[in-house]
């Protein structure tokens, strides 16, 4: 099936977008540091019964890149997803979200229920319980200080450094030499990360979550702000929910999924002991067949 690429003008920014198929729309999100291009397994599978869309989330490869980091705040996030569904005609659809994909997915499933039929979670944490374990869990705490390093005034030169070449190994590395992405792949990702204003865009990302990552030995009271504004049900999800989660994650430990079931009602959750946080590149077959049984049940 070919993949087809389109782009979205809503208004403040503009959004490339991949797609497949037709049928009743599922929406991906791709997270940091990956693109349109990590689902590109799910669109070509899924497209035969559906119309598979992935975007380039706001300041990524191709899409627009506001310059201020108040321009990555989680409710302008929200609002893409808002109004590109709006763009597109959609009525209801499925969503699916990976790392910074999920977050907002989590988000818009709390936010704005009514707009989905099912989600999909890939390794990425629902905000009550992120907010949870950095504040009782000393290994996501540990496991969490890479988020520091993403805000700090040098971390586009530390990531761009070599061309793309030691963070390209140190993301995809492990991957690569298992045959899980291929050369052609790796030049696709450090294309998309040399777009002009694309790494800020995605750092940006970071820099605007009010999410705060204490120091290792620090004794400061975690300070966050709610990822969404509170209400009598602050965090409920009420849209039936698949998380996926690949075990061997370094960066968001399974102390997420502890206490989930307390905000999400209709939940099923599919460990993979064997999967890193890269789920949909290391176990692509495994990953599309759940996510078409979930959908589609």
């Amino acid at each position: 099936m070919t993949i087809k690429h389109d782009s979205a003008d809503l208004g403040e920014v503009t959004l490339h977008y991949a797609h497949a198929g037709s049928g009743d729309p599922i929406l991906f999100l791709h997270g940091f540091p990956d693109f349109w291009y990590s689902w590109r397994h799910q669109l070509t599978a899924l497209a035969d019964s559906r119309h598979a869309v992935a975007l380039d989330q706001r300041g990524y490869n191709l899409s627009s890149k506001p310059p201020q980091q108040d321009d990555y705040h989680i409710t302008k996030l929200v609002g893409d997803i808002r109004d590109f569904a709006g763009h597109m005609g959609w009525q209801k659809f499925d969503l699916v979200g990976h790392d910074w994909g999920g977050v907002v997915a989590w988000a818009v499933a709390i936010a704005a229920p009514e707009l989905l039929k099912k989600l999909v979670i890939l390794n990425a944490p629902h905000p009550g319980t992120f907010q949870r374990a950095l504040g009782q869990s000393e290994e996501q705490k540990a496991a969490s200080q890479y988020i520091r390093m993403l805000r700090s005034p040098n971390a586009e030169e530390l990531l761009s450094a070599g061309g793309f070449e030691p963070f390209f190994e140190r993301i995809f590395g492990e991957a690569l030499r298992a045959g899980h992405v291929t050369e052609a792949d790796k030049a696709a990702y450090i294309e998309a990360w040399s777009q002009p204003g694309a790494l800020t865009g995605s750092l940006n990302w970071y820099r605007a979550s009010t999410i705060k990552v204490s120091e290792i030995g620090a004794t400061d009271e975690l300070a966050t702000e709610p990822i969404i504004e509170p209400g009598p049900s602050a965090f409920a999800v009420r849209v039936p929910t698949l998380v996926i989660w690949g075990e061997q994650d370094t960066a968001l430990r399974p102390v997420l999924l502890e206490g989930l079931d307390e905000f999400v009602a209709d939940l099923r959750i599919v460990r993979i002991p064997d999967a890193s946080h890269w789920v949909n590149h290391e176990k692509t077959t495994e990953v599309t067949d759940l996510i078409r049984e979930f959908v589609n049940a």
